[in-house]
């Protein structure tokens, strides 16, 4: 499904944020907190914004992805690996950030993908991983369910795929609510688990810093 929507993934992003994705892209390499030098790995890197992102700050950006289509169809010079989230390529605390946009939803056991990515963390290293949020106000949350339920798969189906983006939205569903993510952080050896609501609402960001082993 990723292959195919590649080509024009970056496209729909943008009119499906209405531009706010790079504002969040943005916030989530703000969060690191890294030094320039740093090596940052982008995990479901899709087509490469974030390291994009990530290299113009003076970061070393590594982009992973399961899918070599959207890893294809990526315009950032970052280099990038083909891999599964569950067993990175990764030297053990070989990085100093891992960012991760809008996938955690798509990993078939979460847990394992985060005790992966404190493994390839250095003691100190950080993490900010951007998902899709839920506003609270009445009558945000019934615009945002308007767009994100019926306007989305509508602009996915006119320039991309029309299967592939009414999974989008459906695929929320398989996000942990906050409570359990900052428990699978702590137990991949992440403290300081920080949440924090973009946008009203409409993206989350979650930050923690890795301090020990994996349980």
């Amino acid at each position: 499904m990723f292959d195919t929507i590649a080509p024009r993934y970056e496209l729909v992003n943008g009119l499906m944020t209405v531009g706010l994705d790079a504002r969040w892209r943005a916030r989530t390499l703000d969060a690191l907190a890294l030094p320039e030098g740093s090596v940052v790995l982008d995990v479901a890197a899709g087509t490469g914004d974030l390291c994009e992102v990530a290299r113009r700050r003076g970061l070393r950006p590594v982009a992973l992805d399961l899918s070599l289509g959207m890893l294809s169809a990526s315009t950032t010079p970052a280099p990038a690996v083909q891999c599964d989230a569950s067993a990175l390529p990764i030297a053990t605390e070989a990085a100093d950030g891992v960012v991760c946009g809008f996938a955690l939803r798509n990993f078939s056991d979460l847990g394992v993908a985060l005790k992966e990515m404190a493994r390839a963390l250095r003691p100190g290293g950080r993490v900010a991983l951007l998902e899709v949020g839920a506003p609270t106000g009445r009558l945000t949350k019934a615009g945002f369910s308007v767009w994100f339920n019926h306007v989305v798969p509508a602009i996915g189906a006119a320039l991309s795929d029309r299967d592939a983006y009414r999974y989008l939205p459906e695929s929320v569903a398989y996000l942990p609510d906050p409570a359990v993510l900052r428990a699978l952080l702590r137990s991949a050896g992440f403290s300081g688990v920080n949440r924090r609501l973009l946008s009203g609402g409409l993206s989350q960001l979650y930050t923690a810093t890795r301090t020990g082993r994996p349980a």
